[in-house]
């Protein structure tokens, strides 16, 4: 599956290096950073402010940051119909929500309706993703929990989903 990755308003530096790590390692072809999320490669920042953060980002992505392409866009929702018309299907990380369009990682109802050319949307770590974004989204994944906590922290959760997918098609 080829799969573009979209960090939007993910707040910890340490998430998105750990998240690019993975990335990398799991043949993420592209990855989007949109929102507040930190990015050295927002043209908004002074020098001063991107230095800082590559060097935030690196300590946890251990350099993976050079081998994948990143980009950022302040506003997701205006590449998302863009990508759509490319061919990808908008699937979203999330739990804890009551949609029709939601399907358990890795059960058969969602392997039958998965494309070859996704893009996956990771939200905030707490809130999740923006809800300005759900009319985007094709589809919904949660991982399924059976521990007291109801959720992963984003870059395991990242982690877990990006693999499941890049095996499932």
């Amino acid at each position: 599956m080829e799969i573009i990755l979209s960090m939007h308003n993910i707040r910890s530096t340490y998430n998105v290096g750990a998240i690019l790590r993975t990335a990398e390692g799991l043949g993420v072809e592209q990855v989007i950073c949109s929102g507040y999320t930190p990015c050295d490669k927002n043209p908004n920042l002074l020098p001063h402010q991107t230095d800082k953060l590559a060097r935030q980002i690196e300590k946890t992505s251990l350099g993976a940051e050079k081998y994948i392409p990143i980009s950022y866009v302040d506003d997701i929702r205006r590449v998302l119909p863009q990508l759509k018309a490319e061919g990808y299907q908008i699937i979203g990380l999330e739990n804890r929500i009551n949609d029709g369009r939601k399907f358990t990682l890795g059960s058969p109802a969602l392997l039958s309706r998965l494309r070859q050319k996704a893009v996956l949307i990771l939200g905030e770590e707490v809130y999740g993703i923006d809800k300005s974004l759900y009319d985007y989204i094709d589809l919904f994944i949660e991982i399924p929990m059976v521990g007291q906590k109801e959720s992963f922290n984003v870059s395991v959760a990242a982690g877990i989903a990006l693999f499941a997918l890049k095996t499932a098609v």
